[in-house]
């Protein structure tokens, strides 16, 4: 059983110091947080000298917790022009074949300090797909030398069979990777998934809203959504909408990262939800929050944040409760401004 608050700690190592990260972990599981988040490639924006800095930061904070009370999640990364640097093996390009898959396993529990990993997911699929605000899916692009997902299964068979693993999910995945996924994994007796971790907000609604949310229901897959950048990228806190962007920020401070979240559309629409929240005396990140968690489809929401303040005023918009009259004024603004970071 896991929370409905994931805490995302991809800026542990980069934008909080290892005193900031105990901090926050302790802060997030005093509030009844027992679901913790991180990836090998961590933190973000990825760079070789700061790689696993998350992980060792989690790893010297759970020594004065009891293991058992925390569900950890991490992700092992796939094909990657930009991130060639992650360990595996000879200097290979990072992959999801099998070996790279263990070797990642291997890597993971050591700088987090455990004998195994709650939930192992795959981070991104090594196959072409459109993501990140990229252009529309182009068969022209399609690889030949993609990792088999029957490969993909019978790694994470053999590491739960170990007990280095306890359960399989995927990221930034599509509906044809989950319908793949559940296939094999229903003929061939390997494990199925139970989590597909993607980006879902009030600015990024439509990919999943519609054939994903079909694929991963009760009835179907039954792979339960764990929502990343609900509050895309800090663009839905409604700090950027100013002439000036807030020193410290990420935007600010990593030109050009997140750059879908930050077009003239996307402020629109942004602008449209902050009046929204103030209509019904929220703050606009208040807003964000609690419509993710309003969705059926959602099985825990993943925050992060840079201060103690913004991690407590996010756990605690997950204590308000969405009206329907606010649902219908939500989705009168996504009816102007469809999915504006993704397209």
């Amino acid at each position: 059983m896991i929370s409905e608050i994931c805490l995302g700690t991809m800026t542990f190592g980069k934008q909080n110091t290892e005193r900031d990260a105990h901090a926050q972990l302790s802060y997030a599981v005093d509030a009844g947080v027992n679901f913790i988040d991180t990836a090998e490639m961590y933190p973000v924006p990825t760079e070789a000298a700061r790689q696993g800095k998350t992980d060792e930061y989690i790893g010297t904070w759970l020594r004065s917790r009891r293991r058992e009370d925390v569900v950890l999640a991490t992700k092992v990364s796939g094909r990657s022009d930009r991130i060639t640097w992650l360990p595996r093996g000879d200097n290979e390009t990072p992959r999801v074949k099998r070996k790279h898959i263990m070797e990642s396993v291997e890597h993971s529990l050591s700088r987090l300090q455990v004998d195994h990993i709650d939930l192992l997911q795959i981070h991104w699929p090594d196959r072409y797909v459109s993501l990140f605000g990229a252009s529309p899916y182009d068969v022209a692009n399609v690889n030949d030398d993609d990792v088999p997902f029957e490969e993909q299964l019978r790694a994470f068979d053999d590491l739960i069979r170990q007990g280095k693993v306890r359960h399989l999910g995927v990221s930034n995945e599509t509906s044809w990777g989950v319908c793949e996924f559940a296939r094999i994994a229903a003929t061939s007796g390997m494990p199925k998934l139970v989590s597909i971790q993607n980006s879902y907000s009030l600015l990024t609604r439509g990919a999943f809203e519609t054939d994903l949310a079909e694929v991963c229901s009760p009835s179907n897959a039954n792979v339960g959504l764990l929502a990343y950048s609900p509050l895309a990228g800090g663009a839905l806190t409604g700090k950027y909408l100013g002439e000036s962007p807030p020193e410290g920020a990420r935007f600010t401070m990593f030109p050009g990262y997140m750059e879908r979240f930050n077009k003239s559309a996307t402020r629109e629409a942004t602008a449209e939800y902050a009046r929204v929240a103030g209509e019904y005396g929220l703050s606009p990140a208040a807003l964000a929050l609690a419509f993710v968690r309003s969705r059926w489809f959602v099985t825990s929401t993943i925050i992060g944040a840079t201060s103690m303040e913004q991690l407590g005023e996010n756990i605690d918009a997950f204590n308000v409760e969405m009206t329907q009259e606010c649902l219908d004024d939500i989705d009168a603004v996504y009816k102007k401004y469809k999915d504006p970071a993704i397209s």
